[in-house]
């Protein structure tokens, strides 16, 4: 049966902006091959960093959310620890309430980019 799981992690800064992008789509590769379900992928691009981290205060950070198994992970994170471009990373396994918050999220009902609905905007306006 396939987890649903999402992963974070921080490329180095020094590469290129195509550079990063085929590290990221390799890594995408890699989990499809290894029969996962991409759900989602965000690229949050180049952020500072709370610490340092090999002399680097900044990286370039991208979120995949994917259905796969246990063994997927395990080679996707073997292939993390081989690749010194990768700063950190982290795989987090989502329960059915994470996973709901996701699709909200994505959805625009919670979070930053939450949309708020207009017509109750306006009723509120002229109550």
């Amino acid at each position: 049966m396939l987890t649903q799981y999402e992963t974070v992690f921080i490329l180095t800064p020094v590469l290129s902006e195509d550079d990063a992008k085929k590290s990221i789509n390799a890594y995408v590769e890699l989990l499809k091959s290894q029969g996962a379900e991409i759900v989602h992928q965000e690229h949050w691009g180049l952020k500072n960093l709370r610490y340092m981290i090999g002399k680097k205060n900044t990286g370039i950070y991208h979120v995949v959310e994917y259905k796969a198994t246990g063994k997927a992970v395990d080679v996707l994170e073997v292939a993390f620890r081989r690749d010194e471009n990768v700063l950190r990373y982290m795989t987090v396994r989502l329960d059915k309430y994470a996973v709901k918050y996701n699709d909200d999220k994505r959805a625009g009902i919670v979070g930053r980019n939450k949309k708020v609905n207009v017509e109750k905007a306006k009723e509120e306006a002229t109550a």
